[in-house]
Order: structure tokens, then sequence, then C-alpha cells
């Protein structure tokens, strides 16, 4: 890998939306968009956001050393650990310094390794567990949103038998109409160099965000799209002021709260820029 190692502490919040899709499908309760229970609140899990991240620094850095991915569709993840003692001519699985040697290989290699860590000690090639500088939150709606079922047909027919039948395979699909969620996320400077994760890499992840929902389409989702992206850079490395105060900065409201929302244009977003604290900067990257 090449580049400076990451030196700054930041936060960021990314705004982003979702029209006549299912942002997050939950599996425990048939698919349906995720919710906190208690409010009816939409939830996108941390989980689904890196998956997309992961998508896009795959697709933009194809072939590129230091840029593979490590969690990927159909990875046999033991297989890739396995890799990393055969690149180096370790033979014990059990020695420590054969271990941190196999880990910093992963680290060098694996893009997600660098940016939000993995557990690598199962299996027979272990290369322990890193804990990585890119720490997301739960993303949550910004309103209540509406769980829609719609009900569709098929024209075509699967068999010879059915289609002879009147009757149409039926099916459902899950959507918000809309909803506007909100990301909250972390990067810590001490984690970074452990794992060796750059500015280079950080200034890929920030890419990832604001272009990766383009790399995503499908129907199931409906029309997503990264609205907004503040970034809060500190000056040191363990921070100039407690991340809740800076994310307490920004908020969104609707303009008009006796209407739900149908359209990012619904909200207005406001950022006291004259209450960040003195050494941190606040960077509008979208």
């Amino acid at each position: 890998m090449m580049g400076e190692v990451l030196k700054n502490r930041y936060e960021f919040v990314l705004y982003f939306d979702v029209e006549n899709g299912n942002p997050n499908g939950d599996p425990d309760a048939g698919n349906m968009p995720r919710i906190d229970p208690q409010t009816g609140y939409g939830l996108v899990s941390d989980v689904s956001i890196k998956r997309k991240v992961r998508n896009y620094v795959q697709f933009s850095k194809e072939d590129e050393d230091g840029f593979d991915i490590y969690v990927s569709e159909g990875a046999v993840l033991n297989n890739k650990q396995k890799e990393a003692y055969e690149a180096n001519d370790l033979k014990t699985k059990d020695n420590k310094d054969d271990k941190l040697t196999a880990q910093s290989y992963m680290c060098r290699r694996f893009f997600d390794v660098r940016a939000f860590g993995a557990v690598m000690d199962t299996g027979d090639f272990k290369c322990g567990q890193v804990r990585g500088p890119i720490q997301l939150c739960f993303s949550r709606s910004e309103n209540v949103i509406l769980q829609q079922e719609v009900t569709i047909t098929r024209m075509a027919s699967t068999t010879e038998k059915e289609n002879a039948s009147e009757n149409r395979t039926m099916g459902r699909k899950y959507l918000v109409p809309y909803g506007l969620y909100r990301l909250e996320g972390f990067v810590s400077a001490k984690f970074a160099q452990k794992t060796g994760f750059t500015q280079e890499d950080l200034d890929l992840f920030f890419e990832s965000l604001r272009l990766m929902f383009d790399q995503d389409r499908s129907a199931s989702r409906g029309k997503m799209s990264a609205r907004k992206l503040y970034v809060f850079k500190h000056e040191s490395e363990l921070g100039n002021a407690p991340a809740a105060t800076l994310f307490d900065l920004i908020e969104a409201k609707l303009i008009n709260p006796s209407e739900p929302p149908r359209s990012f244009k619904h909200y207005e977003l406001t950022v006291d820029k004259g209450s960040v604290p003195e050494g941190v900067q606040l960077i509008e990257m979208l």
C-alpha cells in the first residue's frame, strides 16, 4: 500500500433517501422495510451500507493491488486467510508471530479489512481479529415511514399446467413511498494506524458514500440517492470535540409537518456553522 496513514479523527453525517423502494428488508419480518417498532421510524443496518461500499470499491478499483474485498459475494473466507499464509510462506498455524504476519498481509491486501475490520480467527489459518477505523451506526429515517405492500402478477407461466389455468402467479413487493435517512459514522486515526488505513483509502470511502447507490440499482430498492454528506475533520488524532456535539449541529426538518414527505424538497437542512468547535473543520462533500 502506498500513501500516508491517516492522522486525523473524523466524523460524518450522510443523508440519503428512497422513493418507492425497500432500502433494507428485514428477513425476520418477511423482508418488510426495517422499522423501529416503538416509533415507526425506518432503519437501515450498518451491514447494508458496508455492502454497498464494498461493491463500489470492487467496481472502481478492479484489479488494483490493495483494494481486494474480503467479504465478497460467494467468498470462502477461510480460503482467503489461507492465501495469507501461503503468500508469506508461513508454516505454523498457532504461532503468534505468524498470525500477526498473516494479519498484516490481510490489511494490506483487502480494503474492507483495513477500513471496517474483520474477525479472521476461524478455521486452520487464523489471522486474528482486526477493529477497523470506520464504524457506522444504523441509519434512521427523519420521520415515521409507511410500510406499503403491493401485490403483483406474472403473465408468463412456469409450467404447461399453470399456462392452461386462468390463474396467474401472484407475488408481493414491499416499499416505502418516501423516506429520508440519516447515517452517522466515525473514523479513528488510532485504529487507522493499526490497519494501515490511508488518506487515499478515506477519500475512496467518502467517494463511495456519494456514488454507491448509482451502482446498486434494483427494482426492489426503488430510487435511492445520496443527498448530503457532511464531514467533520479534527486537527488531532484523538479529536478536538465530542462527536455528539458535532452531530447536533446538523438537523433536517419538514417544511410542512402537516403533510407526509414525498420528496427531498419537503425538507430543510440546517447547519449551525457558527458553533463548530475550535480545532474542527466542517467539510460539505455533497
